[in-house]
């Protein structure tokens, strides 16, 4: 292993910079332990004869959902069960009020700041293996081409019986020896995926950095995104889109929402591709261009960027009686609510009980509808710092890493170029960065997007978490 490859410290800096806690209030952990010992409050139906799993990545505790996929007529039923926060959290009590200030799960290489004590979190609230567990069990009824027929949620138990993560998954896929209760995963995990192209939706594939504990230190990687990890994200979306569906008919909700591009932004992007030498068939969408890339490709990573553009301006919009002046999402291209992660973030526990409640036909609880008009400011306050968080963490491990190599040249992506200055993204070892282009106006009359350069690191400071190349 190469050990220059290898950043050492910890990350009580950025935890201390950004105010994270490090520990519950004993109220919140005394109302947790109360809880667990009364067990789930609630009349729930008993469906611990669904076989469910669990796929999640390796060592993950704080499971929010379990699956199972079986064949319904010449379409597909999906059973989703996911953790019920409300079978354990008091409305108005010490938990409620401390997760609510917290907003969602701050994850750190070195450990994560959990929303929900981990008595609930990663105990008796988890869909962990052999565990009976209460839950708000999804039914979905598909056609053949895998759009929903029929759609309910109510709450049960339930109980998984395997714990399995993407890459093991993915192996069974490829040897086909699947689970059975996921063996027709891949089949409508396709159908889903192609539904997205067709419907719009834009799907970007950017390098996405990740850290390894390794060694007693820790060195940057790149995320390897498995088909297994697409086809479960498809029905994590499926059932946010149902949820924002119910949430719609019954005027009320709160959804996960963002504004179309608009014509010059796209009129921007096929000048991108243009440029890039990127094929942009005639009556072609964004979402068909951008599914066909080769995510390896420097011009493809360069348009990827470039996409970003066309998804800004995501946010949450609540509605209770009147409708929403905006009710969908363009990078989905469909309404859609987050209802899939109560455990790890908070606007989900509130979408689910809206949802329970439109499905058992009984009014939306008062606290929920009380809480509503607050939560899209407390979801984007907790959205912009847990990116704040993985972006410092990231940036301290590349500087760690590249401090002892200041002055070495290395081969770079430019992924967009701004003036004189580029982000760039250097393969080995895997760092997104800024770059002094010093361009030359005779050898750089065509864009330099999607090049790949040799630049020489002339800062990496531990200190300041700040990185930066120059062109040779």
């Amino acid at each position: 292993m190469d050990t220059a490859a290898i950043g050492r410290g910890d990350f009580s800096r950025v935890r201390a910079e950004f105010g994270l806690p490090d520990r519950f209030p004993g109220p919140v952990l005394a109302e947790a332990e109360r809880a667990v010992a009364g067990g789930p409050r609630g009349e729930r139906v008993d469906r611990t004869d669904i076989p469910l799993v669990t796929i999640d990545p390796p060592g993950a505790k704080d499971l929010d959902q379990a699956m199972h996929v079986e064949r319904h007529g010449d379409g597909f039923r999906v059973h989703y069960a996911i953790a019920d926060l409300g079978a354990f959290v008091e409305p108005g009590g010490p938990i409620d009020t401390e997760v609510r200030r917290r907003g969602q799960t701050i994850y750190l290489p070195d450990g994560s700041v959990p929303m929900h004590p981990t008595a609930l979190s990663e105990g008796a609230a988890s869909l962990l293996p052999g565990q009976t567990a209460p839950s708000a069990l999804w039914t979905l009824d598909l056609d053949a081409a895998g759009e929903p027929v029929s759609f309910r949620v109510e709450r049960a138990l339930v109980r998984s019986t395997e714990q399995f993560d993407y890459e093991s998954v993915q192996a069974a896929v490829d040897a086909g020896t699947t689970h059975p209760s996921v063996a027709l995963l891949p089949e409508l995990g396709e159908l889903r995926r192609a539904a997205a192209i067709r419907r719009g939706a834009l799907e970007l594939q950017l390098p996405e950095q990740d850290v390894e504990r390794v060694d007693g230190g820790w060195r940057l990687l790149l995320r390897g995104r498995t088909r297994v990890d697409a086809w479960n994200a498809e029905i994590s979306l499926l059932t946010g889109m149902c949820a924002a569906r119910l949430m719609l008919d019954a005027g009320i909700g709160l959804l996960r929402t963002l504004p179309a591009a608009t014509d010059d932004d796209r009129a921007w992007l096929r000048r991108s591709a243009e440029a890039l030498g990127i094929p942009w068939p005639e009556g072609a969408s964004a979402a068909e261009v951008l599914a066909g890339l080769d995510p390896a490709s420097p011009a493809a990573m360069a348009l990827s960027m470039d996409a970003t553009r066309l998804l800004r301006g995501a946010g949450y919009t609540a509605f209770d009686g009147a409708p929403p002046e905006l009710d969908s999402h363009a990078g989905i291209a469909a309404p859609y609510a987050h209802v899939t992660a109560p455990l790890r973030r908070l606007v989900d526990r509130f979408g689910t009980e809206v949802c329970l409640a439109v499905c058992a036909g009984v009014e939306v609880p008062a606290w929920v509808r009380e809480a509503l008009p607050a939560l899209p400011e407390a979801m984007e306050s907790s959205d912009g710092l847990a990116a704040k968080v993985d972006r410092a963490c990231l940036d301290q491990v590349e500087a760690w890493v590249l401090a002892d190599r200041v002055g070495e040249e290395f081969d770079a992506v430019v992924l967009r170029a701004d003036g004189d200055t580029a982000e760039v993204f250097v393969p080995a070892p895997p760092v997104l960065g800024k770059a002094d282009l010093n361009r030359d106006p005779e050898k750089d009359a065509e864009t330099l997007e999607g090049r790949t350069l040799r630049l020489r690191l002339t800062e990496a400071d531990p200190a300041t978490r700040r990185i930066r190349f120059a062109r040779t």
